[in-house]
């Protein structure tokens, strides 16, 4: 300990004596452990921290299994049949987390709340802590069962002011009376919004097989996650055989960790960030070893005199690599500094869709586990670059290390072998890190040039909770909207007003249909598409083109004749060498008793819509008239999606924002709009994680290129330094500045040749890793590739011309008296 607290005091003192060198490496240092300080903390929320909920590793998300993959919606009757694995599960619950606000009647102004209708086994699988009054049970939870509410602590106190008689009372939502049974704990803290939870009452006879919510379980204590598994294979050939046409036959029930589900495809997203800062920190640690060795070498006296009187070779390692750990200690202390303004900075241009950060990324923190990180990493990358220098200083030879100057020592050449490598290696993780952020670049400019089938300049978007009774009739629903259009169109500069169920870009519902007079060889249907509920101006607000047929008009009401709207790639996959116009067609044939209506006539083809985001195809939609949907389906709609306005402008869109928002309430009474955007902001946020991606690693690839080229710069610095006398001799004896010139180039750019070479095949193997993150780009892109090279060579010739000016301008009569 003794010997060791020596080091610590003599390091300390080698470091003031150098404040230049000591600044110049933290800073180094800091910027690559705060980058990773910064990711990490983000990381370890998403990926390592337990969720809140108590014993989170018994929590399981229930779904399906198909050729198409995973899906974690859920149906009721498949909800019915998971609730029925007692064997397996301690409680199943059904949940609407992502459904329409409810409005909060009863007083002078309504107020939107975010409403979630759960089970009764939502409280026991969450483990949803009471601070007082009591959830609502099973029994309560039955079709018809009383109208019972649970608030949330916030809405307590925000809205109710802590009244501790809260218990019993009464309030409106949607102009129907509900009974308060309990107010949530303030520790509650799930990954969405919730104000008030409403009872779910789903009806144990039901066969309808829309997935309008999600599912999730808690284990049994002795239960695996793999002994559930077996058991819902079990439940699903049981229910293929009740419901043969809504499962098909290499289908099954899933259940997944509830955080592994939840983190989704955020997973490869953050671990290829967190990869990237990792080569900027591997990079920043190169270029301080190098400068580590080059203090060693003008040390080499020092070392050597220390050596001579009697200082073994392991006391000389053990006193450089306290110096080098302490050094990077240092380092890790400022870059811990940096990587919590770094977090914030992070969460400030956070994409939104970043899982259990909470808003605004309030729920991510430094803690211990950040911490621990921060400490090990600066340890670890201290020792291992550390050792380096330190080792290859303590095999100076002594006798000529004595004799000569501390800058032509007998360790200078493999020092400078050791340093190229270091080179070599930074020039590798550099053009990694520059084609990752190439491929992304090139990914945001296909996103941004892609045609999305509508257009989003000067359209403001709204939504209204329409959950009372008199909307869970169409018509009831159609005079709302017919109501609201003629107000909003009285409104100066407003163009065009139209009402749909799911805004484009934000993906929608999705039903089978069968053609009439077609034979069905396998199930009731011929396919699948959109189904989007709109109003008849709709393809007005967002410039849909017709291409073929009619639109709506407003005579295609609940008493006109079923009629329906398709996208050109629907017509282009079902009627590949025939006419769809004319065609009729039944909509949600067998999915439940809600959607059962007489067929439709296809009256027009219109333009194809990339309502799923602009990353994937446009998919074959149907659009239906919002006066002509079915009862059951509007009721059922009504506890799914709030009614969204979509107002196209002739100004600014938001300048009439409250003009707009008065005229909805008068035409509704009173309720209440929220989540006022512009379809410009839908359009930014449906690429924002692309975005997003894109600009840290673009900053991480500048971040690496800039100390790559730092790194060949100090190294070729430093040659020329080590080179003078030959440098002058060969002037002397008749070479060219020009030809000095071009031989310290040519030596700086072989090292840049290799390590191109490395990073090129290295790049190509890591980058498919990144597939799911591109689009428009093939992973091995060339013209990606070329510019990258291009690129990074070009920097890295200008590090090295630099010291190679320099080398040009040697005196011979002066590098003849260097020493």
């Amino acid at each position: 300990m003794g010997t060791l607290i020596q080091d610590l005091r003599y390091a300390t003192r080698i470091l003031f004596r150098t404040p230049g060198f000591a600044i110049t490496a933290i800073l180094a240092l800091a910027l690559g452990i705060g980058a990773n300080t910064a990711i990490f903390t983000v990381v370890n929320k998403v990926l390592l921290e337990p969720l809140s909920y108590p014993n989170p590793d018994r929590l399981v998300l229930l779904g399906g299994h198909s050729t198409n993959g995973d899906f974690f919606g859920a149906s009721v009757p498949r909800f019915i049949v998971w609730n029925q694995q007692t064997q397996v599960f301690d409680a199943v619950a059904a949940y609407d987390a992502g459904g329409p606000s409810v409005n909060l009647t009863g007083g002078d102004q309504p107020e939107q709340l975010h409403g979630v209708r759960a089970s009764a086994g939502y409280f026991p699988v969450f483990g949803v802590p009471m601070l007082m009054g009591r959830a609502f049970t099973a029994e309560e939870d039955r079709p018809g069962g009383p109208k019972l509410a649970v608030i949330s602590y916030g809405l307590w106190r925000g809205h109710f002011g802590t009244d501790p008689a809260i218990i019993g009372k009464t309030i409106d939502l949607g102009g129907e009376p509900y009974t308060v049974t309990g107010v949530i704990a303030a520790s509650f803290h799930p990954d969405y919004p919730v104000d008030i939870i409403l009872p779910f009452q789903a009806d144990p006879n039901s066969t309808d097989q829309a997935f309008f919510f999600q599912a999730a379980a808690r284990l049994k204590p002795s239960v695996k996650i793999a002994m559930a598994k077996t058991a819902l294979q079990l439940a699903a050939e049981e229910f293929r055989k009740k419901f043969p046409s809504s499962m098909d036959p290499k289908a099954s029930f899933i259940a997944v960790p509830m955080q592994q589900a939840m983190v989704g495809y955020a997973r490869l997203s953050l671990l290829v960030l967190l990869g990237a800062v990792s080569f900027v920190l591997l990079i920043a640690c190169a270029n301080v070893a190098n400068l580590l060795l080059v203090r060693a070498t003008i040390r080499s006296r020092e070392i050597a005199i220390r050596a001579a009187l009697g200082a073994g070779r392991h006391r000389i390692i053990s006193q450089l690599l306290t110096e080098s750990i302490l050094l990077f200690l240092l380092g890790g202390v400022v870059g811990l500094i940096i990587g919590y303004s770094g977090v914030r900075a992070l969460l400030a241009i956070n994409p939104g869709d970043i899982p259990l950060i909470g808003q605004h990324g309030t729920d991510v923190s430094l803690d211990w586990r950040v911490l621990v990180f921060t400490i090990l990493i600066s340890l670890l990358t201290g020792v291992l670059f550390g050792l380096i220098p330190a080792l290859t200083a303590s095999r100076s030879d002594l006798s000529a290390t004595v004799r000569e100057s501390g800058a032509r020592s007998g360790s200078g050449l493999r020092q400078n072998k050791v340093r190229s490598l270091l080179v070599i290696a930074e020039m590798a993780l550099a053009l990694i890190l520059l084609v990752g952020a190439a491929l992304l670049i090139r990914t945001f400019a296909a996103l941004r040039s892609v045609d999305p089938g509508f257009n989003t300049h000067n359209v403001l978007t709204m939504n209204m909770s329409i959950t009372g009774p008199r909307f869970q009739k169409t018509a009831g629903v159609a005079e709302l909207v017919e109501e609201a259009r003629r107000h909003v169109e009285a409104i100066p500069g407003v163009e065009a007003v139209a009402t749909t169920c799911c805004l484009p870009l934000q993906g929608g519902l999705g039903l089978p249909f069968s053609i009439e007079g077609r034979l069905h060889t396998e199930g009731p249907n011929d396919g699948g598409a959109g189904y989007e509920i709109v109003s008849h101006e709709y393809f007005t607000v967002f410039r849909i083109p017709l291409v073929r047929g009619r639109m709506f008009t407003i005579h295609d009401d609940g008493g006109a004749p079923g009629v329906v709207l398709i996208s050109e790639n629907m017509a282009r996959q079902y009627w590949p060498k025939g006419e769809a116009i004319g065609a009729r067609i039944t909509i949600g044939k067998g999915v439940g008793p809600e959607f059962a209506e007489p067929a439709r006539q296809i009256i027009g083809v219109v333009g194809n819509a990339r309502n799923g985001g602009l990353n994937s195809d446009p998919p074959p939609i149907m659009y239906i008239p919002v006066a002509q949907v079915p009862d059951g389906v509007t009721a059922l709609n009504s506890h799914i999606t709030p009614l969204q306005f979509a107002i196209r402008t002739k100004v600014e869109p938001f300048s009439l924002s409250a003009a707009i928002q008065k005229a909805l309430r008068d035409a509704s009474d009173g309720l209440p709009v929220g989540h006022i955007e512009s379809m410009d902001q839908v359009d930014a946020e449906s690429t924002a994680s692309t975005n997003f991606n894109m600009t840290l690693l673009t900053i991480f690839a500048a971040l690496a290129v800039s100390l790559a080229a730092i790194g060949i710069y100090g190294l070729m610095a430093y040659s020329v330094q080590q080179r003078t006398q030959e440098i002058g001799i060969r002037i002397a004896l008749g070479a060219s500045p020009q030809n000095v010139n071009r031989m310290v180039v040519r030596q700086g750019m072989a090292l840049v040749f290799v390590g191109v070479i490395i990073g090129v095949a290295a790049a190509l193997a890591l980058s498919r890793y990144m597939a799911t993150l591109i689009y428009g780009v093939k992973t091995w892109d060339p013209a990606t590739f070329i510019s990258v090279v291009v690129v990074l060579s070009a920097v890295a010739l200008l590090a090295c011309y630099i010291p190679a000016r320099r080398a040009m301008r040697v005196d011979p009569m002066v590098a003849l008296r260097y020493e």
